[in-house]
């Protein structure tokens, strides 16, 4: 069994509570009211409600704490050491076209440091949970990072730059960072929900999650999966917070250096 700390808990329940709503509307998607936010990158009633939802529930929970909310922004708490950020669908577009991989996105910071975190896929009901030091589950399962070390043996997971995401020149290093990695491994999945990529690391489904240009909220409480079923998260780079770059690769301890070195040579101009 999982170990559930009591804000743990606190998360859980609030992810459930929203996902009850979030799997009727994903049954009735065509009367969604949406209305666009930017080019390709959808905002609806549902992630609107969601995210109310999820910060009504955990502020009740947890009053003083602070959250960052992707469709609200930064709401400063009393308790400057503890701040949620969520994601209340990570997969939007996913959701909207019905498509059901998408999952709710909650993580816990504490002074600056990830504790907690929730991935909840609600039409599948799979509820991924981590508490630092404790392990990451997927409902009442363990969570290890898959074991190969051969690329050729691999199934990698990405995510692509969609319309008005970055300039031609940022598309073309995503492409090129794509080509190098088809090239060594079976195979480049692109899911289109971060959170639940790196949720599929932490599970052994995917053997590496690499994107570019994220937000926080997008890959929070993922990092926190990975790390907790014993794999390796960094920047493209190689530093180790990828929350403040937006940039991350997440695989077990073998592959990782190997990959970044992949990535890193194709953006290069000699490559």
């Amino acid at each position: 069994m999982p170990y559930l700390s009591p804000v743990l808990n606190v998360m859980v329940a609030a992810a459930r509570k929203a996902g009850r709503p979030l799997i009727r509307d994903f049954g009735e998607i065509e009367n969604l009211q949406i209305s666009f936010k930017g080019p390709a990158d959808f905002v609806s009633t549902a992630d609107e409600r969601t995210e109310r939802i999820l910060i009504e529930e955990l502020s009740k929970a947890r009053p003083g704490y602070g959250i960052f909310a992707e469709e609200t922004g930064k709401h400063e708490g009393t308790d400057r050491t503890h701040r949620f950020i969520i994601d209340p669908i990570d997969g939007t577009t996913n959701f909207l076209h019905g498509v059901p991989i998408f999952a709710m996105s909650i993580a816990l910071e504490r002074e600056g440091q990830l504790v907690s975190a929730v991935v909840f896929n609600p039409v599948a009901d799979e509820m991924y949970v981590a508490e630092k030091g404790h392990g990451a589950y997927l409902n009442d399962k363990r969570l290890r990072v898959a074991v190969r070390k051969n690329l050729n043996e691999t199934l990698i997971a990405t995510g692509l730059p969609f319309m008005g995401k970055g300039d031609q020149a940022f598309h073309d290093r995503c492409l090129a960072e794509v080509r190098a990695i088809i090239a060594r491994t079976t195979g480049v999945r692109r899911c289109g929900s971060a959170s639940l990529d790196l949720a599929g690391v932490a599970a052994g489904r995917f053997d590496a999650f690499w994107e570019r240009r994220l937000n926080p909220w997008d890959i929070a409480a993922g990092v926190l999966l990975v790390r907790e079923a014993g794999g390796v998260v960094s920047d493209l780079d190689g530093l180790p917070d990828p929350l403040k770059t937006g940039d991350v690769l997440a695989a077990n301890e073998a592959l990782h250096p190997v990959l970044l070195r992949l990535l890193q040579q194709a953006q290069s101009p000699a490559s």
